[in-house]
């Protein structure tokens, strides 16, 4: 059911009318009211509103298009505008997720030491381009020099021991290496924090929980302006270059956002129009997550299923070209110089077998607690950060988690490393040419098979040496990672759920490989695995892990499936990444239907209605509605009794978004409503604009034009333009269920309550927040905006 939105007719006046003022009143009238049709901060918008606003817009330019060949050509480019912002998003995005990659690596490898050849290389760069790397020595690069061996002369590792000097040098290696590690981590993350707290303090978190809540119709003014993008973009690089437990493939969808919202304000179709807005932030989204995992169906799926609120298919076809031309512009760029999108990508020789499903599923199921033990103490951090003075220092709280982290990450490799270069590891199958601890298997000197088609073969001093860095790192990054998650700096939690789950998957993979070999005459095992073959891939495990993981965290299932395929071009092995996912999201959800993205908007009070949530209750619209029994009555305005100060001391004495409009008090025959801003405006404008209109001027909503009496009284103002004629309503004995559905699938801001014809209340969208929250025993009065 639409709601029309009427136009004042463009009538000329009549003698009789210029005689009593109103033809200069009609004059005004046709004139639109500057400011009219916008939102305040921190309210929500209309969206039947602003889809009457789009098809009026539409109607105009296609009427005028017929009356010339310019009209016709404006009308084409308003036609294609959509995909011109589509083009620019995808292009701005994939150049800022490019430069923010390498920039990430360079900065990450800056930590521990430099290149001499070219100070601006990475470790890989500086190596790639050395001519001094050999076969052998392939982990070892000349050109690039740890802090420790540039500013004394000595490696961390002495080959040959001296007893006068060599233990003493390399200890002391160690210790400075270490030291300068911490240095730099404490140096980016307070650069970060500090350029948040002062320049766009919007520009901290994931910011998917504020985008999911700006596309459900909320607006945050700032949180998607110019400044934000700027300063997100920097901190981004300065919090995942300290080695702090986060990613940023969740910020990097609020870059796109903020991309998506700069160039909307190129075209009134969009920067005039909320609900277009939006359906280009949908589109926006898609394209972050296509160059935050290289996978742009992905993309579209995720801001589907996931951000979205309204997702038409006109949305999905601009999301899917979006998403298309910013793959298409970081691939240009190449910062993973592979020649490749993707940022894991693996090619695994065995396939998987059907008794795998069971470690698959297992996996699954560790996916779903990590998720809810994540979820519960992340929001009881969280909680406890607002509450007590924890919150008010910021800064103070970033360098106390940055310092506990670098100093437990340094000793460790495979948490001193990046957490994307460590994922990165974890899913790679071992070859020949593997020089990793986790591919140290004793090998038969007598195996005579293609480099590509390895035996699972016993597990060498290596491998144990690394579990047992592996199970540290594993509880390492499931702790670190709930008190890093929330702070005041871009902080996404893609990254790290998948470490946690990558390396819980290697862990289970090597396991099961290792069972493999020495039992292979078990049953599970008989049917499968002979002996000499390559039956187990570990690297497997870990993709199936990282999966269930970022399951139980977010609850994704369809895009997550989508997502990690692309990622790691393992198109083979869906159906182990489908068994995990949704085993993850059943276990997770038994624990709480909320995903972290969902907890957060809860905890921050945001006014979303999740259509996923279900309202089962027996309740009315009447135990719901405003005014109670209790409370004063409803605030109205009459159609033609009510004057100027009234209108003006009603908006100074209240903060409700907009009145009733009835017949009379007495009758309370509803006629319309009318918004507090709108009415404002017109009031304000009236005063400079039409000559007359005073305090005691009466404010007519009738459709029939005022008269003046005598030549003594005031100038009457006509305010029927901005009256909404049709405000949607239901009756009293409404049950709650059909009410929720209707705010959640026509967008509404509020809903008038009658009985045959006669107001009896009005219920908002705040109010039916308020009561879900009664009903499902969580705290109403979180709930803080309107």
């Amino acid at each position: 059911m639409a709601t029309m939105y009427p136009r004042a007719s463009s009538t000329g006046a009549t003698p009789s009318e210029e005689m009593n003022g109103t033809g200069n009143l009609m004059d005004f009238l046709d004139e639109p009211f500057p400011d009219v049709g916008t939102y305040e901060d921190f309210h929500t918008i209309d969206w039947l509103r602003e889809k009457s606003r789009d098809t009026d817009r539409h109607r105009k330019i296609t009427t005028k298009s017929k009356e010339s060949y310019w009209e016709l050509i404006k009308s084409l480019l308003d036609a294609w505008s959509g995909w011109v912002v589509m083009l620019l998003i995808g292009m701005l995005t994939g150049t800022l997720a490019g430069v923010i990659d390498l920039a990430v690596d360079w900065m990450t490898d800056l930590k521990e030491g430099v290149c001499l050849s070219a100070l601006y290389y990475s470790r890989e760069q500086c190596c790639w381009t050395s001519n001094e790397t050999t076969f052998d020595d392939r982990d070892k690069c000349p050109q690039w020099q740890k802090w420790a061996e540039l500013m004394t002369g000595h490696s961390e590792v002495i080959c040959v021991f001296s007893p006068t000097n060599g233990s003493r040098h390399g200890a002391g290696a160690y210790v400075l290496n270490y030291f300068l590690y911490v240095l730099w981590a404490l140096l980016f993350s307070f650069l970060a924090v500090s350029l948040v707290r002062v320049f766009a303090p919007y520009a901290c978190g994931s910011g998917i929980p504020e985008i999911k809540t700006i596309l459900s119709g909320f607006i945050i003014r700032g949180y998607l302006g110019k400044w934000t993008l700027l300063i997100k973009t920097v901190t981004l690089v300065l919090a995942v270059s300290s080695g702090l437990s986060l990613g940023k493939e969740g910020p990097l969808v609020h870059v796109a956002c903020c991309c998506g919202n700069l160039f909307c304000s190129l075209f009134s179709k969009y920067s005039k129009n909320e609900g277009k807005r939006r359906e280009v932030l949908s589109a926006a989204a898609a394209a972050g997550v296509s160059v935050a995992f290289g996978a742009p169906i992905g993309g579209v799926l995720f801001s589907l299923e996931e951000v979205s609120y309204y997702f038409p298919l006109k949305t999905l076809w601009r999301s899917f070209f979006a998403a298309l031309v910013a793959a298409f512009t970081l691939r240009a760029i190449n910062p993973f110089g592979n020649s490749r999108l993707v940022l894991f990508y693996v090619e695994y020789h065995t396939p998987w077998y059907m008794a795998e499903l069971v470690p698959f599923i297992l996996l699954g199921v560790f996916g779903g607690l990590w998720g809810a033990l994540f979820i519960r103490g992340n929001i009881a951090w969280c909680r406890r950060r607002k509450t007590t003075l924890l919150g008010k220092y910021p800064v103070l709280e970033v360098i106390v988690i940055t310092g506990i982290t670098a100093v437990l990450a340094f000793p460790n490799p495979y948490t001193r490393r990046s957490t994307s270069e460590l994922i990165s590891e974890l899913f790679n199958d071992c070859g020949a040419l593997e020089s990793s601890q986790l591919c140290d298997y004793v090998n038969n000197p007598n195996m005579s098979r293609p480099v590509d088609d390895i035996p699972d073969r016993p597990a060498g001093p290596g491998v144990y040496s690394a579990l047992w860095q592996l199970a540290l790192a594993l509880i390492f990054k499931i702790v670190i990672t709930i008190f890093t998650f929330g702070m005041k700096i871009p902080s996404g939690l893609f990254i790290p759920s998948m470490a946690v789950g990558a390396i819980a998957g290697r862990i289970v993979g090597i396991a099961v490989e290792q069972m493999a070999y020495h039992h292979h005459d078990w049953i599970i095992f008989k049917n499968w695995c002979r002996p000499g073959a390559d039956c187990v891939t570990p690297g497997l495990y870990a993709m199936v892990g990282a999966a269930a993981c970022l399951g139980g965290v977010t609850r994704m299932t369809v895009s997550l499936v989508v997502i990690m395929f692309e990622l790691t071009g393992g198109l083979e092995y869906i159906v182990p990444l489908m068994a995990a996912a949704v085993t993850s999201k059943w276990v997770a959800d038994a624990f709480g239907k909320e995903g972290i993205y969902e907890s957060h908007i809860q905890l921050n009070g945001y006014p979303y209605l999740d259509v996923r949530d279900e309202f089962t209750h027996r309740t009315l619209a009447t135990d719901v509605m405003r005014p109670r029994r209790s409370e004063p009555p409803l605030a109205v305005l009459t159609q033609d009794s009510t004057t100027v100060e009234d209108v003006e001391t009603l908006i100074k004495d209240t903060d409700y978004n907009g009145f009733p409009v009835v017949v009379s008090r007495e009758s309370e025959r509803l006629i319309g409503f009318v918004q507090r801003r709108e009415l404002t405006v017109a009031i304000k404008t009236a005063r400079q604009k039409q000559d007359g209109v005073v305090s005691s001027s009466v404010v007519y909503f009738t459709e029939d034009n005022p008269q003046v009496a005598e030549a003594c009284d005031p100038q009457p103002l006509k305010l029927r333009r901005i009256l909404n004629l049709s405000p949607f309503t239901v009756t009293d004995h409404t049950p709650m269920e059909t009410v929720v559905d209707i705010f959640r699938k026509l967008g509404l801001r509020q809903c008038l309550v009658t009985r045959s014809g006669r107001l009896l209340g009005i219920i908002t969208k705040k109010d039916v927040l308020r009561h879900m929250a009664q009903m499902m025993n969580q705290d109403p009065e979180s709930i803080m905006f309107n």
